[in-house]
Order: structure tokens, then sequence, then C-alpha cells
């Protein structure tokens, strides 16, 4: 819990200890009924399984599983959930109009070491009376998340959170990839990439596989720990998923790279074991 009352610097201090955003803070959501819920759940597996379902094929996946949502009610779930599948948007989808746009630098170049491509994302993380929304910031090559943080809101300060955090524990890489989302794309965002002198790409218009390294990371994340735990709330999420980056990077062995885990690949012992 934050405490009230200790100024400023201290509710910034005890953010960032606890990896939340500042807004979040002094946020509460508006909350979507149980059936909504348990509705959202649903799909986020559904989606995390088959990442190319649209509204149209996730509607007739829920009827025939027993659940009578129709494509507006759907439509509206997974734009909360900032589910993006592979096909062409509607336009309130789009990008910011006044945001500029940046072309998708990663076509056919070979990642070959760590801090050439960072890459990031939003998940949607659900819990028993409510949800969350997780952004990762995680190293192409070696697979390490790099920095993360949880959020009640879609703003581009905890975005910008883990971006700093990154930045400063891990130094500048040559590349920061991103889909098409307001918050990688808002000046807030890129003027930190810009101040680094990091070349910013986007991934192309309805193409989740331009990221694709950052969907497979949501789906371990998922599958590995979101999924085991009904979290009741956003201190035991924090906990669970601090809990599960760490396993991932210090001790979950990476077949890309012959056993090695993130950790031991991004400082350098690929080249020792090989």
């Amino acid at each position: 819990m934050v405490r009230r009352g200790h100024g400023k610097l201290s509710i910034v201090r005890q953010c960032h200890l606890l990896q939340i955003s500042r807004s979040g803070v002094y946020y509460t959501p508006r909350g979507e009924s149980a059936e909504n819920l348990a509705l959202m759940q649903v799909i986020d597996s559904a989606f995390t399984e088959w990442p190319f379902m649209g509204v149209r094929q996730m509607r007739n996946y829920l009827r025939l599983n027993g659940y009578p949502a129709g494509r507006k009610r759907v439509r509206r779930l997974m734009r909360l959930m900032h589910l993006m599948p592979i096909y062409q948007h509607p336009r309130t989808t789009e990008p910011h109009p006044a945001h500029r746009k940046y072309p998708y630098l990663l076509r056919n170049k070979e990642m070959c070491t760590p801090n050439q491509v960072w890459c990031t994302d939003i998940t949607y993380v659900p819990m028993s009376k409510g949800f969350l929304y997780f952004v990762g910031i995680m190293d192409w090559y070696s697979r390490k998340v790099l920095s993360w943080r949880l959020s009640a809101t879609m703003d581009v300060d905890f975005c910008t959170d883990a971006l700093e955090e990154a930045l400063t524990k891990h130094g500048t890489p040559e590349i920061f990839n991103t889909d098409q989302g307001s918050q990688f794309t808002s000046m807030e965002f890129t003027n930190i990439l810009k101040s680094r002198v990091i070349h910013i790409s986007i991934d192309d218009r309805g193409r989740w596989r331009d990221n694709v390294m950052v969907e497979r990371l949501w789906r371990s994340l998922k599958y590995e720990c979101i999924y085991l735990h009904a979290f009741e709330n956003g201190t035991e999420a924090r906990q669970r998923i601090s809990e599960w980056i760490t396993f991932y990077n210090e001790r979950r062995p990476h077949s890309r790279h012959g056993g090695l885990t993130p950790d031991m690949v991004y400082g350098g012992q690929l080249t020792k074991a090989a």
C-alpha cells in the first residue's frame, strides 16, 4: 500500500519500488460485471492460443462454447483488453492520428547480439475481481525481460517508467521495436528513445508477427503463471509475476539458445557454452 501524506517524492519512490505507474495510485477503475470478467478470461485464453482471431471468429468461438456474446460486446472487450489480431483494424483502433509514423526496421535483419534490438508490448492480466495491464521490455536476442510494470490504466506513464528503468539498468539498444499502440508512438515515449539516439521501429499495421518475440513471452507468462493462479488483487499479481520473471530470466532454460537461460545469454555466456 502506498502511504499517504509523505509528499510527491515519497509517492514517486514508492511507485518505483512497487513497479506501478504513478497515475494508477489515484485511479479507481470502472468495474466490469462478473459476467464480463469471466468472458474476458475466456477471450484472453483463446487469443493466447490463436492470436489470429478477429471479432467475428472470437464471437463464433464463444458461441460454440456456450457463451452467447454479440459482435459489439466482443469488440468492446477485446479493445479493452488491448488484443490486436492480424486483420485490418477498424478506424477506431488505428494509431493516434497526431503521432508520427515510423518504419518497421527488422525485416530480414539477423539478431546476433544482446542490446541490438529491444521490444515491448502490453498484455491483459485477469484477476478474480478485475484486471490489470502488464508492459514488459525484452531483449530480442537473449529473450531477457529487462523491466516491467503493472497498471490499472492504459496511460503512457507505466510504459515510460518501464523504459526508463531498462535504460538505466541495461544501457542502450540500437533499435527499439513496438506495435502501433498510442502509448509507444506518443511523444513522451519516443522522445526518451530519441534522446538516446535509438532507432525506432514500429510493426506494420495488423501484423502481430512483427513483434513475435513478445507474443511468445506473453504465452509463456500466461500459461506458466497467470492462468495457474486466480489473483485476488494487484498485490498478489505483482508478487507472482515478479517471481515468474525472476525464474524466467535466471533459471528457465531456453531452447533457442541450447538450454541456456536468458540471463546467461544476455551476460555473454552463449559463446563460452558453445
